[in-house]
């Protein structure tokens, strides 16, 4: 009798490849892709909604630089109650601003941030002021209450008007 068994050495399995990844991998990868698009749209988006107010900033520090070297307080309020109707506009739809006059115009400034900051003696300056001699307008109070309705004004939400 032949006391040696017909058999064959042991095969090792080949090894994992790397490709195809398994369909984890691909879950996960395909997430990444969403992701990245998403908050590169998020950016995007959030870039143009803030365009409007960096503008804004730059023009009231302009306004304020001017005021400060020439102390001309008819066209402070001028250039003040023009730029904050520009910004207005960027918030809320052009219909709903741009005719507004007086006392309704501060009105409609503080119903956007919800804050009183023209309904004041000092923001009543703002369509007082073109008609006033200047020594009675306090213009780095008007530019100090812009500065204030701004920062709020930035903080909210945009209407779309398209």
């Amino acid at each position: 009798m032949n006391s040696e068994l017909p058999l064959r050495d042991i095969h090792l399995p080949e090894a994992i490849s790397w490709w195809p990844p398994a369909p984890g991998w691909w879950i996960t990868g395909l997430l990444a892709v969403v992701i990245i698009i998403l908050t590169v749209h998020w950016l995007r988006r959030r870039a143009k909604q803030l365009a409007p107010f960096k503008s804004a900033q730059l023009e009231l520090q302009q306004i304020k630089f001017h005021y400060e070297s020439g102390q001309d307080a008819q066209l402070l309020s001028q250039k003040l109650s023009i730029l904050l109707r520009r910004v207005s506009m960027t918030i809320a739809s052009r219909e709903e601003s741009a005719g507004l006059t007086g006392n309704d115009w501060l009105s409609f400034l503080d119903r956007l941030v919800n804050q009183t900051i023209f309904n004041t003696e000092v923001g009543r300056q703002l369509i007082t002021a073109p008609y006033q001699p200047a020594h009675t307008i306090d213009g780095q109070a008007l530019v100090e209450l812009t500065e204030q309705w701004l920062t709020h004004a930035n903080n909210i939400p945009r209407r779309s008007h398209a």
